[in-house]
């Protein structure tokens, strides 16, 4: 069992929220601009810092902690749409087809002392009910639970403008509103806070619109990607900002990649190597690689800077649907990690890989028989979230003899799907490395529980 947490980690929503929301909000409102000048960019000290440190080992079977399925039982097909870990760690979010956005913490369990220690199923303390499908959401990128001025989530829908919640509340804070050349309310598919949170950019058909946090409404800068027949064509599904560089990487349906100047939205280079149309970008905390992958393609490829001309490498994944299946890395670039249409979860080290060699699978595991859509590191203890389901469809059904013909069947069944859709933690790590004395040290057994436990493929 993994060692037990320090309660640094732990989170404040919940029941001490009420008491901490008077003295912390500044006013009803939406202001990035104040929860900005609260935040240091700098990394704050910590007085258990360095004492307890994790990191990811993919060298065994992730271990199941818990999850979430209950809540996604009650309406039929109300499969996951991924999950995303906030940027401190304190908890997660999840988007399902029901149109509601879901914030679990982490399970009370993990900080509890013992060697034997059961989890309860998670249950989410906040869920956001948007009005249409949920086409893109995202934390605000300097989201800490000890400011809650800073904890917030963007989502945006189908005819919706884009909405602006609190994470500690569940209230609507806000909205950005697009509007397209004749006047009428157009939905973003993609959003991503800048890495300073001063900025929201959007991706719209050939068009990325940037707003400014500090001020909500419909003002904004329009930056087309396409025009006299040049640049980047198609919708802009997907955004990510380069950590160590002044640019943004845009995927766009039309299957090509921008790399775009953040400052004056400036086309840098434009890729292109994909048969489907991007969903999911991510760049390496160097900032020299990105990685992308789309849908209906296989291929998961990793681009470089220096060389950006052509792929570096490619990885194989099964991805046979046009759903999102999203990919993650660790929080030093080590370990990239992947979900597919058959439910495998697959784990390559990115550190062996050459500019001739790419990687080779170090892990792959089945957490469950269903579509893996989601997959989210957490960004400071080896924690691993997966997010299942997919939209199934019913088969005909099978003719038999003349007696069973005689009962009315229906033409349509959908006895042979097996649905799983549901949340779930994975321990991806030993005990961790620690200078306190008489700590635990070694590896703990590994476990399982009735839900989950995955197995080798």
């Amino acid at each position: 069992m993994p060692a037990a947490l320090p309660r640094r980690y732990e989170d404040v929503r919940g029941a001490t929220v009420s008491a901490l929301l008077p003295v912390c909000r500044q006013g009803p409102g939406f202001s990035p601009s104040l929860a900005v000048e609260g935040v240091s960019e700098e990394p704050v000290p910590d007085e258990e810092e360095g004492s307890t440190t994790w990191s990811y080992s993919f060298s065994q079977l992730p271990q199941f902690l818990s999850g979430s399925w209950s809540e996604f039982s009650a309406q039929p097909e109300n499969f996951l749409k991924g999950c995303k870990w906030a940027p401190d760690g304190s908890c997660i979010l999840t988007n399902s087809a029901d149109n509601i956005l879901r914030i679990y913490n982490l399970p009370p369990e993990m900080y509890s002392e013992g060697e034997q220690r059961e989890y309860a199923e998670m249950v989410p303390v906040l869920r956001m009910v948007e009005g249409d499908t949920i086409y893109d959401y995202c934390w605000y990128s300097l989201m800490s639970s000890s400011q809650p001025d800073t904890s917030y989530v963007a989502s945006s829908s189908r005819e919706n403008p884009i909405h602006i919640w609190d994470a500690f509340t569940g209230e609507l804070r806000a909205s950005f509103r697009a509007y397209n050349h004749l006047d009428e309310l157009t939905a973003a598919h993609s959003l991503c806070f800048s890495p300073d949170g001063s900025q929201l950019f959007c991706g719209f058909n050939r068009t990325v619109r940037v707003f400014s946090t500090a001020r909500p409404g419909r003002d904004c800068e329009v930056r087309a990607t396409f025009a006299k027949k040049q640049g980047q064509s198609g919708i802009i599904s997907c955004i990510a900002f380069n950590p160590a560089q002044p640019l943004y990487a845009c995927g766009s349906y039309g299957c090509s990649l921008g790399l775009y100047a953040w400052d004056d939205g400036s086309l840098l280079a434009l890729l292109g190597g994909h048969r489907g149309g991007i969903t999911h970008l991510c760049f390496h905390p160097d900032g020299n690689r990105f990685f992308s992958g789309a849908r209906k393609d296989a291929e998961l490829l990793c681009w470089d800077l220096r060389q950006p001309g052509h792929p570096l490498w490619s990885l194989n994944r099964e991805v046979t649907t046009n759903q999102r299946i999203y990919f993650d890395l660790d929080p030093t670039g080590q370990f990239l990690v992947s979900g597919s249409t058959s439910g495998a979860v697959s784990v390559w080290d990115t550190g062996e890989a050459g500019h001739e060699r790419k990687p080779e699978p170090v892990l792959s595991f089945l957490p469950q028989k269903d579509c893996t859509n989601g997959v989210s590191l957490h960004p400071s203890l080896p924690l691993l979230a997966t997010a299942s389901g997919q939209r199934v469809f019913p088969e005909p059904t099978e003719s038999g003899d003349e007696e069973e013909q005689e009962v009315d069947l229906p033409l349509l069944s959908m006895r042979h799907v097996h649905l799983e859709c549901q949340l779930q933690l994975w321990w991806c790590g030993g005990s961790p490395d620690t200078s306190i004395p008489d700590a635990q040290q070694g590896e703990r057994e590994q476990g399982g529980t009735k839900r989950g436990g995955g197995e080798f493929i």
